[in-house]
């Protein structure tokens, strides 16, 4: 089922969440609403606080990244190997980053029509567990470090409008504050 996504100035997106338990009510539903959610609005990833749900869960498809991207491209964001992945990440840790990072551009399934550069790590181990509620510990790079660390920012609390300098964010304010104000036009359901 397709649901709604929260956009910027819902209070759920600037949650710190709650763990996942095992018991979660029909967890299995959700994740698969999750996917189906994303894909219907062509993202690349979706939190939990995007559905309303202020609960550790993220789904990442950085698939379609590498399937998007021209050999130029796959070369500087990927890793020799690397074609992607698509997995669901419960309880995430993020427990090692590299001091190398760069710069790319972001944007938000709940900050629509806005896309702007981002610095963040280019690697990141992360511990976790995986849909079927296995622990996972795995070290990602470039595209897919990158999605997995923006949806896991989503868990706690943290958008990337949030690491962009004071500078850019007045010039991205009046975009913003359309989004608050539900002035917004998407190819998919937005909830204030």
């Amino acid at each position: 089922m397709k649901l709604s996504i929260v956009a910027y100035g819902n209070k759920a997106l600037k949650e710190d969440c709650t763990e996942v338990t095992a018991d979660y009510p029909e967890l299995n539903q959700l994740v698969d609403n999750m996917w189906e959610t994303m894909q219907n609005a062509d993202g690349c990833g979706l939190a939990a606080p995007q559905i309303d749900k202020t609960i550790q869960l993220f789904v990442v498809d950085s698939v379609v990244m590498f399937e998007n991207a021209d050999d130029q491209e796959r070369k500087i964001n990927f890793v020799n190997g690397d074609t992607g992945i698509k997995e669901t990440f419960i309880n995430a840790r993020i427990i090692g980053k590299s001091d190398e990072t760069w710069d790319d551009i972001e944007g938000c399934l709940s900050i629509p029509d806005v896309f702007k550069r981002v610095n963040r790590p280019w690697s990141i181990t992360i511990e976790y567990f995986d849909r079927e509620f296995k622990p996972q510990t795995k070290t990602f790079y470039g595209t897919t470090a990158r999605i997995i660390q923006h949806e896991y920012d989503h868990t706690r609390g943290v958008l990337f409008v949030d690491r962009l300098s004071s500078l850019t964010k007045k010039l991205i304010s009046k975009k913003l504050d359309k989004i608050v104000k539900g002035k917004v036009f998407t190819d998919y359901k937005m909830k204030l």
